[in-house]
């Protein structure tokens, strides 16, 4: 690792692309320590230290914590990701987007248009209940957290809220376009990283004063090591199908055929399942949680918190819809069978065309209902645990999760610059397995 560490001096462009990706991060973390204009951002931090073990903590996880701040990114990216998995569901269910999806390039620019439109108005639609629940909020000595509530700091909220979303929208866009790795995933990334720190650190005084025993941090520990080296041997583990490409003959010479192998991933969509999942059940009980007096809103926010039965099946069930949406999505046994055919490849013992599609289907449905209860697995278990000894989201199955497979997916595209200027990778032993 030190030896591929030194060959980044080596090249330019990948130095400029991992300063680049470090700078759009940093200026990430600033922004979510600038509160909305009209908020008393004190007071709303001491009232959401009150609300720890709800789901606000998942979504101030995910907001990189400028939820408990009410900063100008206090909505996150999650109304992105939001909006991504609504214009994927209608490109299934919708002509009109599936055709744009086979429209290539412009199909895609297009498809990114309407993502950008659907998260302007789930910003808007959000941020409006946020800044409803947020005027009827007090500190511990009765403090307001707006200090001029009324339809004026209403709007300016909505609007800062929105703009601040779109700008991380247009951050994780610059970071995948000039920087390294995928910037949306990046952003989530590098929120719970930065609040890792506190983290600890209330855990660390938790046991200290006895709120939390000392054989519950010990447990929590072994089941964060557990989970960390389950998720790098998944997340780079591979069914390897053999291919096999006939001999040709050009003129007059003959050239051999060529074997190799089509890499099919355990977790073909990565980290995208948990994270679709959670926006799905953060947003409705999230506004829950913001408007306390009304009974049936309570209720839903009773029943849903992490670690209750309710919630776990829910999560359980969106983990598994999305793990098999998102794998269909990204690899359609169809068009590669198409494709290995009109190149002359084919799977030994498999014909080609519809029975090579049929195998490639059957080999996939299998691998994606082993990555789906791998996923579940390594999501809820540690979550209920971790929930039992009173520890902080962080140490969850989830956010550890995104955050080694987002690191284990940046390693491979740095490992594949290098490679491809035929410089050594971080591994002298072996390259790091990533997603594409």
């Amino acid at each position: 690792m030190a030896a591929g560490i030194e060959n980044l001096s080596k090249v330019p462009e990948l130095q400029r692309r991992i300063l680049f990706t470090l700078f759009m991060l940093f200026i990430y973390r600033v922004g979510v320590h600038i509160p909305t204009p009209g908020i008393d951002s004190v007071v709303m931090a001491e009232w959401f230290d009150q609300q720890q073990g709800t789901l606000l903590g998942m979504f101030d996880m995910f907001s990189g914590g400028g939820l408990r701040g009410l900063s100008i990114l206090a909505l996150g990216i999650m109304p992105y990701i939001s909006a991504s998995i609504i214009v994927q569901l209608l490109g299934i269910v919708h002509p009109k987007f599936e055709q744009l999806q086979k429209e290539g390039e412009a199909g895609r620019h297009k498809l990114t248009q309407y993502t950008r439109y659907g998260t302007v108005v789930l910003c808007l639609i959000q941020a409006y209940f946020i800044t409803m629940g947020v005027e009827q909020m007090q500190g511990p000595a009765g403090e307001l957290v707006v200090m001029n509530p009324g339809l004026g700091f209403r709007l300016i909220a909505m609007i800062t809220m929105t703009t601040g979303t779109c700008f991380l929208m247009w951050l994780g866009e610059q970071i995948t376009e000039r920087g390294i790795g995928n910037g949306i995933s990046l952003i989530i990334f590098a929120g719970i990283v930065a609040r890792m720190p506190v983290a600890v650190y209330n855990t660390m005084r938790l046991a200290r004063t006895g709120e939390m025993a000392i054989f519950s941090l010990i447990i929590v520990l072994i089941v964060m090591v557990g989970v960390i080296g389950g998720i790098i041997f998944v997340e780079t583990a591979q069914r390897r199908i053999p291919i096999q490409y006939p001999k040709q003959v050009r003129g007059r010479k003959v050239y051999g055929g060529q074997s190799t192998h089509m890499p099919l991933k355990i977790n073909t969509s990565g980290v995208i399942p948990p994270i679709f999942a959670s926006s799905i059940i953060v947003f409705p009980a999230t506004v829950a949680q913001f408007f306390p007096d009304v009974a049936w809103l309570k209720n839903v926010s009773d029943i849903m918190n992490p670690g209750g039965v309710l919630y776990n099946v829910f999560y359980i069930v969106a983990i598994v819809f999305f793990t098999y949406f998102y794998t269909a999505v990204v690899f359609n046994p169809v068009d590669v069978a198409d494709n290995l055919k009109k190149y002359g490849g084919y799977v030994p013992g498999i014909r080609p065309g519809k029975a090579t599609s049929d195998f490639l289907d059957s080999v996939l449905s299998r691998l994606t209902f082993v990555g789906a209860i791998y996923l579940c697995i390594i999501c809820v278990l540690p979550q209920v645990l971790i929930s039992k000894a009173n520890a902080p989201f962080y140490f969850g199955g989830t956010s550890l999760l995104i955050v080694v497979g987002v690191a284990l997916d940046t390693m491979s595209q740095i490992e594949s610059h290098l490679i491809a200027r035929q410089y050594d990778g971080f591994l002298k032993m072996g390259r790091i397995k990533g997603r594409r």
